[in-house]
Parts: C-alpha cells; structure tokens; sequence
C-alpha cells in the first residue's frame, strides 16, 4: 500500500460495514464521508470521568440503524477534547477516543469523536483521516466489503447483552461520600 501508487490502494464504497472490536461493536453502518476530516460514532448518555488521573468516557451506543432496542455500553479512556463543526455549522466541543477500526479485511486505529447522531442517517461517519493513504473512495457504489445478510445481522444483535442496571461512575461514588 503505498500512498505514491493509488493502484495498491483497496476500494472502499461510500457506505460500508465496519466493526470496533475493542468497543464490543460487532457490526455497524458507517458512511465514508471525505467531506469530513474526523470520524464520528453515535454515542449518547455521555459521561466523563476520572480514573486513576486519567479522563475517562463511558458511553452507550444504538449499533442498529433506526433501532434502539439494543444498547452497547462502552468505556474508553478519553484522548482529548476537541472543538467539532457540524453540517449545520454549529460548534460543539466532543470527546474523542482511539480505537481499532476493521474494513476490508483491514485493522487500523482510527480517532472517533462522539456525537448523539439520532437524526443523521447513519450512527457513525468514517471520515477522510481514518481513510487517507489506506484505501480510495467510490462515491458510486456501496459495500464493496460484503454485507452481512439479515441472519447474521440478527445473530449478532443478538449477542449484543442489553444493558440491566448502570454501574455508578468513580466520580458519582466520591460525591456520595462528600454528601
């Protein structure tokens, strides 16, 4: 793969199946938006949190397109925090996070800012840094890594635990003891 012959660059469609294994993310629809510099996963009921000095996020996530029924819950140390412009032009400052995104085949680390992207159509956006010099952008077609048929779909949600009761954040247990 070299960034000097676009030959040896695999071809990604404008909307593909990824996974984040180390998020316990099975499958998700992402779109390969080269209009937007960063990636962004759909993440909501956010919170932030110390853990031995360091930021944390803990966070939930709707892998399903249009469904809420299955919930994700994640923790992920914080990288940053990071002023984002969104479509409409509003500036909103979003937690970022490293993780291992697979496409393709491929595995690599991408970064990912979190948004509460329940009105867009796709709960995560791979943009152009995830993908700049690893693979070329087919804006006329889609899936170019296979789906996955609505079997496997519905067996992997299904392996997806739904969330029972929220452990307390590190944060909210000192408040506690403060009170």
């Amino acid at each position: 793969m070299s960034k000097h012959n676009p030959k040896a660059l695999p071809i990604i469609g404008w909307r593909e199946w990824v996974s984040l294994p180390a998020l316990g993310v099975p499958k998700i629809k992402a779109k390969i938006d080269t209009g937007a510099r960063s990636s962004s996963l759909h993440a909501y009921d956010v919170k932030v949190f110390e853990r031995d000095g360091q930021s944390y996020v803990r966070f939930e996530v709707h892998p399903i397109q249009r469904s809420k029924r299955e919930t994700i819950v994640v923790e992920a140390p914080v990288l940053e925090f990071r002023k984002v412009r969104s479509s409409s032009g509003h500036a909103h400052r979003r937690p970022v996070i490293v993780t291992m995104v697979e496409a393709l085949g491929q595995s690599w680390p991408i970064e990912l800012t979190l948004a509460n992207r329940d009105a867009m159509g796709f709960r995560m956006l791979l943009g152009r840094e995830a993908v700049r010099g690893r693979m070329l952008v087919d804006a006329l077609k889609s899936y170019y890594g296979g789906q996955p048929n609505a079997d496997q779909r519905k067996a992997k949600v299904r392996t997806i635990k739904k969330r029972k009761k929220k452990a307390p954040l590190e944060s909210d247990s000192r408040r506690e003891k403060n009170e």
